[in-house]
């Protein structure tokens, strides 16, 4: 689990490409790989990647399609910057919010406008995950945990959502450099999805659960085999 809260900004060194079936990921990032072992969890832009290959102040990771197909990783070129965050201790700060780094999808930068010593960004997000995103809640973007200052109205087509950043965001995360046109990788807030989840299934008043299309099924004593 993560917090949202970035560490470091590493540097992409090269991208391995299988297709679009999977890829290797080489990274620079001396503050990340300080203490890390073999299979340790790493936010990469907001994806839960673990390490596969430590060496000095670098360190490797696999992608497979999956994660191509739903974030930006697979647009990653050597050069860029990443935003990285270590897994969070058992004890440690929840400073930001509960981030899986499971990215739901990806938005793209709208507008971006100062407000003195802060900007505004406003994002276009898919409309599949319009619905998780609420004002003063949270979400993730490329990792960062950001609070929601607007959203469009559920009728509008093309969907949106607004965050404030402040100086050290700015000045911290990749999302300071981002252009307009700029995709960004989204994970929503986990609680929307489940809950969501829990409401599409439905009971026949025995406490029998039904399916997502409103059949039931039949109770078996001491639960489900």
């Amino acid at each position: 689990m993560f917090t949202g809260i970035i560490a470091e900004q590493g540097e992409v060194l090269a991208v391995e490409r299988d297709g679009d079936t999977s890829a290797t990921v080489r990274l620079r990032a001396p503050g990340t790989t300080e203490g890390l072992a073999l299979g340790g969890s790493i936010a990469v832009n907001g994806v839960c990647l673990t390490a596969t290959d430590i060496d000095g102040k670098e360190f490797s990771v696999d992608v497979m399609g999956e994660t191509l197909v739903r974030s930006t990783i697979g647009e990653l070129a050597p050069g860029d910057a990443v935003n990285l965050e270590r897994c969070v201790p058992a004890g440690g700060r929840l400073d930001g919010h509960v981030v899986q780094g499971h990215v739901d999808g990806v938005g793209v930068l709208l507008e971006r406008e100062p407000q003195g010593n802060w900007e505004r960004l406003r994002f276009g997000v898919p409309g599949n995950l319009a619905r998780y995103i609420a004002e003063k809640g949270s979400i993730a973007i490329d990792g960062v945990s950001l609070t929601v200052t607007a959203v469009s109205a559920a009728a509008e087509q093309e969907p949106w959502f607004e965050v404030g950043l402040i100086p050290t965001t700015l000045a911290e995360t990749g999302l300071g450099t981002k252009t307009t046109g700029s995709r960004v990788n989204l994970e929503v807030d986990v609680l929307a999805k489940y809950t969501e989840r829990l409401l599409s299934f439905r009971t026949d008043g025995t406490g029998a659960a039904g399916t997502e299309t409103g059949e039931t099924v039949a109770a078996v004593p001491g639960g489900a085999r």
